[in-house]
């Protein structure tokens, strides 16, 4: 593989990272992004995959409806 960058970027890595770190440097930058890729595109595949027609038990009022669901559990202490 070939990559090319700008001599600003490369300073600037150079600067973050020492200059013989960079490839794993680059090789983190990359494995993130490519985590931010996929994460992205789950979201992009899921939207609109949930029913909105449903009703939820916390639509009305999500704060009274975690109230409730807390005074409803038996391990809750005080």
């Amino acid at each position: 593989m070939h990559i090319e960058l700008d001599d600003d970027v490369v300073r600037e890595v150079d600067r973050l990272a020492g200059p013989r770190e960079r490839s794993a440097f680059v090789r983190r930058a990359v494995v993130q992004a490519l985590d931010d890729a996929r994460r992205a595109e789950a979201l992009r595949q899921s939207a609109g995959s949930l029913d909105q027609a449903v009703a939820h038990a916390w639509d009305d009022d999500a704060a009274a409806w975690v109230r409730q669901t807390r005074r409803a559990d038996e391990r809750r202490t005080g």
